[in-house]
């Protein structure tokens, strides 16, 4: 394949790519119902109790089963972490990177058979799949470079005595807990771990229980570039299972954790006892997006469109509002709806499928939840169908895309679904609109399209939210993509104000050493 699968692409030829992917397809499916033990200092462990792994498209297919570690087994892994992290902060940083490095290499050589599972597992078409494994490696490579260009993040100091050598550099924090979520459970999981590893720490990583087996292939790509045994181990089981025994455990020395605002703030709150640990979150959003009375409608819509319903809606940089001059709101309403309506829902490995199913049924039952409140304060314009009951979709997680027309008063308006949900309503004046919308507690991404420069101006200026786009085609809010575009949480959904993706974000496993020396 001679070009690389981003999320913004939107013209390529795909002929080669849907030959690979076919290929790799029926590669996978040959080893449907294989079991998979965690990976304790470098050691399988199969407890004979198992994560089942079905496809959220059709969940008759089971694609694995995972043995789940015990609570005893928990000590263990840390155990070894915190050996096996002694030799490895103690390695040099430029052989860190070089480790990290050839695990990027490994993950885009595989890249085809790990697009497969992950659309088999977590139900993205294919286009996001291959897009998220081509990230995977992104991050790790960029992650990377960040040591490299800092020369290993040591810096001299000034001097207050002729004979005063002084430095600052860069130690492991030690054993780091990774606890990463389904909707990109490739490249989210190998950017928080790769971070960390690079940091010099060990890492425990738990997976979803929704997306165990790109978890299982990940470990691979670290295993097979010579991570050594012990530096990174996996771990399987529930949240409710291992959840608070892996974040309250002694010998955990950070966190770095992506998924709901709920979950991450009682991880927070609970972490730190004796005193305060690291505790990296990536915590969700409410994204909204502004359209203009001088904005080409066709863009918006093309924008909006790819950003609310890419993906099911299961991103947390997802479009889940909208504020529509009220001059335009016919016109984006009309063509809205009509390039909405003719997306293909179905099951993500096929080719020209754009939106597969949800995660799970809990997934489809708050959609039908944003659906009722939906109704009951605006008007349906598009979907809120539960299309298990349609022929065709009966054995997945299967809905519409959604388009509420709401004031914006309403709770559609304020709380994340996680869905295909999209809530339109009017404005008339940009500054108090953004001022509307920045009053939910998230802060993520949010995206303007405009002619006027000084409009693109005032929302860069007063929106709160850590992902800003204008005028972006290929994604109202979603695609940020490594070393280009730095993604960034506020409010309640991030933890540090550093985000993936950018510059600050690998430094911030590490502790900062200040040394001087007198010659």
């Amino acid at each position: 394949m001679a070009f690389r699968i981003t999320y913004s692409m939107l013209n390529a030829d795909m002929a080669q790519v849907h030959q690979e992917f076919d290929a790799a397809l029926t590669k996978v499916r040959a080893v449907f119902g294989a079991d998979y033990p965690s990976w304790i200092a470098g050691r399988p462990v199969r407890s004979g109790n198992y994560l089942d792994d079905r496809n959220p498209a059709d969940t008759r297919q089971q694609l694995a089963k995972f043995h789940k570690i015990s609570k005893q087994d928990i000590d263990t892994a840390f155990s070894a972490a915190r050996k096996a992290q002694a030799a490895w902060g103690d390695t040099p940083w430029k052989e860190r990177v070089r480790l990290i490095n050839k695990a990027a290499d490994l993950i885009s050589e595989r890249r085809m058979e790990l697009s497969a599972i992950m659309a088999l597992e977590v139900g993205k078409n294919r286009l996001e799949s291959l897009g998220d494994v081509e990230e995977s490696a992104d991050l790790l490579r960029y992650y990377g470079k960040s040591w490299e260009e800092s020369d290993g993040f040591v810096r001299p100091l000034g001097k207050l005595s002729p004979n005063e050598n002084t430095r600052s550099v860069l130690r492991p924090f030690g054993v780091f807990v990774v606890i990463s979520p389904f909707n990109f459970p490739l490249a989210l999981a190998a950017g928080m771990t790769s971070a960390a590893l690079l940091g010099g720490n060990s890492v425990i990583l738990k997976p979803s229980q929704d997306a165990p087996w790109c978890a299982q292939k990940l470990y691979e790509c670290y295993r097979d570039a010579g991570i050594p045994e012990g530096v990174f181990q996996l771990i399987y089981g529930t949240g409710s299972e291992l959840g608070d025994a892996l974040t309250t455990h002694p010998e955990c020395d950070g966190i770095a954790f992506t998924g709901s605002k709920e979950v991450g703030m009682r991880i927070y709150h609970h972490f730190s006892k004796d005193y305060v640990k690291p505790c990296l979150m990536e915590l969700g959003g409410k994204n909204p997006t502004f359209v203009c009375e001088t904005a080409d409608i066709d863009m918006a819509t093309d924008g909006c469109m790819r950003s609310a319903f890419g993906l099911t809606g299961q991103k947390c940089s997802a479009l889940s509002r909208v504020y529509v001059h009220a001059s335009r709101i016919d016109e984006f309403l009309t063509q809205l709806v009509e390039k909405s309506r003719k997306i293909r829902v179905g099951d993500p490995t096929d080719k020209d499928v754009y939106m597969g199913p949800l995660i799970n049924a809990r997934a489809v039952d708050k959609y039908l939840g944003a659906v009722a409140q939906g109704k009951k304060d605006g008007r349906i314009l598009l979907g809120g169908e539960d299309l298990r009951k349609s022929p065709g979709f009966e054995h997945g997680h299967f809905v519409a895309p959604t388009i509420i027309q709401a004031p914006a008063t309403s709770s559609v308006f304020e709380e994340e679904f996680f869905a295909p949900v999209l809530a339109v309503d009017t404005f008339t004046d940009l500054s108090a609109t953004i001022a509307r919308a920045n009053k939910v507690p998230y802060g993520l991404t949010a995206g303007i399209f405009t002619g006027k420069k000084e409009e693109i101006s005032l929302f860069m200026d007063r929106i709160q939210a850590g992902v800003l786009y204008a005028n972006r085609r290929t994604g109202a809010t979603t695609g940020a993509w490594p070393g280009v575009q730095a993604f960034c949480g506020w409010k309640g959904s991030g933890s540090t104000g550093k985000g993936g993706c950018g510059p600050y974000y690998a430094s911030q496993f590490a502790c900062e050493q200040s040394r001087t020396i007198m010659e």
